[in-house]
């Protein structure tokens, strides 16, 4: 009997081995896509997530950090609103994490470990057009606070601009941790750095009106680890002539002395690209409460909730939203309501951090026609029980650029309304989703509509692994005729880009992608 049984629990014991969470088949494809983007050598993340044994020992720390959701870092709540770039963790791949500690976190077959994503060392949109840089470096003092500080850049544009993209390239990423880009061409901010000694200025500063650099037209800011957002084809954003590119850059503590000097890189428009539709934001503030700015301030040892509506007065479509306020800040819950009574979530942040603050671009554009209201609704705390108070005892407080003041500060971009907006996808997957599988025949591309007239066409496809592409248009000989997008990165998963139907003449046409081990496309017919 007991000669029969061994056949019977070796089996069983092989199945639970095959079974078993490991490295290579489960979390080698977690770690590499959703946290080595921070943890891998010269970026924000304090230690490396690139191999094995780097994952193996930081494992219980990854467990514990992942298991109460601290990281990855995202904050708006994707059961409201979806965006791009999300960067969370299903409660499946969060269990996979501890079960695989738990097990001992074992290696598994190294035939099945996915390639270290291929993330690029320079841009990764491609080349830039104009690349702006400090004038000096900053220092940044080791006192373990955090630091926000202006600095101006001037364009030495001599005609105006159509911008496409703006990326920073931190010259020190382990303490730089988001950005904020302004145009200004009032001078203003310019005059500011004159009077100090130092280069930038502190937002702090008495005498300054930093509060109107903050009303600037804003641009699409950076947060680490996230790729910057290009605009599609027909659709770009302003920049003047004689601009100077304002940023706020928020510098995070640090206990050493640290230097940075970043650089700026700047896409335009090609000369013969048709921008019909420019990118605009409207920054929602406290005059769009019922009170106006008057009736901002948050009195001591009190919870307060202010509610602020803004109406459009046009046919619109957004492409993002900014939620920022201070460290009394705890919620924000933003929603559209229509004038035929629909309604549509925009974002939801239930558990505010100051530390994790930046851009939530939709997965598509959101259209809001004539007479649409947002609103924005936002909580603060300034009781004892609120652990961030800076102020012990708390005591009133009203707005202000300082950590210690408080902001109710919304940008949203948007662009003006065009029929078949409803029909535009940046993107149909999620934080958690995982790239479907490839089939070799056709891995993944699809265009839509196909035919097409002259909307902007949606471009997808599915990436096995994070490569940098050249995307190009062929004509029906298979000659190139230009790119749609050159030299940039594209993750892992379903990508999108869009090309402009209404600049191409009737006929067909052929999409091509090429990068590291892949060349794939598809026809596409122009019907006018």
């Amino acid at each position: 009997m007991k000669k029969a049984l061994l056949p019977i629990l070796l089996l069983g014991f092989n199945f639970l081995v095959t079974a078993q969470v490991s490295f290579t088949k489960d979390i080698a494809s977690i770690v590499y896509n959703k946290c080595a983007n921070c943890h891998r050598p010269g970026e924000i993340g304090p230690f490396s997530l690139t191999n094995y044994e780097e994952v193996r020992s930081y494992g219980e720390t990854i467990k514990f950090v992942t298991g109460i959701k601290y990281m990855p870092p995202w904050k708006a709540d994707p059961s409201y609103q979806h965006f791009l770039e999300e960067n969370f963790l299903s409660d499946e791949q969060i269990k996979a994490i501890s079960d695989w500690v738990d097990n001992g976190m074992p290696y598994g077959n190294a035939a099945e470990e996915p390639s270290f994503p291929d993330y690029p060392e320079g841009s990764t949109l491609g080349v830039p057009d104009l690349v702006l840089r400090f004038a000096t470096k900053h220092e940044h003092k080791g006192n373990s606070a955090d630091e926000y500080r202006y600095f101006v850049l001037p364009t030495g544009l001599t005609e105006n601009k159509r911008i496409k993209a703006i990326e920073l390239r931190p010259g020190n990423k382990r303490i730089v941790h988001h950005a904020l880009f302004f145009q200004d061409t009032t001078g203003k901010a310019r005059g500011y750095d004159a009077q100090t000694p130092e280069y930038g200025f502190p937002g702090n500063t008495s005498g300054f009106d930093v509060n109107s650099v903050l009303l600037y037209e804003q641009y699409p800011g950076y947060v680490p680890g996230q790729k910057p957002i290009r605009y599609p084809e027909s659709i770009g954003q302003k920049m003047n002539k004689n601009a100077d590119l304002v940023i706020q850059m928020h510098y995070a503590p640090t206990p050493v002395t640290e230097y940075d000097s970043s650089t700026v890189n700047i896409f335009f428009a090609d000369d013969d690209e048709q921008i019909d539709r420019y990118v605009t934001d409207k920054i929602m503030l406290p005059n769009e409460l019922p009170g106006g700015f008057g009736s901002f301030f948050i009195p001591a040892n009190q919870k307060k909730t202010f509610t602020g509506r803004w109406k459009t007065t046009k046919d619109v479509s957004f492409l993002s939203v900014f939620p920022h306020m201070h460290l009394l800040g705890k919620r924000w819950k933003v929603w559209l309501e229509r004038p035929d009574g629909s309604k549509e979530n925009l974002i939801k942040i239930d558990d505010w951090d100051f530390n994790w603050q930046g851009g939530y671009y939709f997965t598509r554009l959101i259209v809001a026609p004539k007479g649409s209201t947002v609103v924005a609704e936002a909580e603060y705390d300034n009781t004892t029980n609120n652990p961030l108070n800076p102020n012990n005892p708390p005591k009133l407080v009203f707005w202000g650029e300082k950590t210690s003041d408080e902001m109710y500060y919304l940008p949203l971009l948007h662009i003006p309304y065009k029929p078949g907006d409803e029909n535009i996808v940046f993107d149909e997957t999620t934080g958690t989703k995982d790239p479907v599988h490839i089939n070799p025949a056709k891995p993944g591309l699809n265009i839509s509509p196909n035919p097409a007239t002259g909307e902007l066409v949606n471009v997808s496809f599915n990436l096995p692994e994070a490569l940098v592409l050249n995307i190009s248009l062929h004509d029906a000989s298979g000659k190139f005729v230009r790119f749609i997008r050159e030299a940039e990165f594209f993750t892992q998963g379903i990508n999108y880009v869009h090309l402009d139907a209404s600049s191409i003449t009737t006929g067909n046409w052929y999409v091509k992608i090429e990068g590291r081990n892949l060349i794939i496309g598809d026809k596409l017919t122009i019907i006018k």
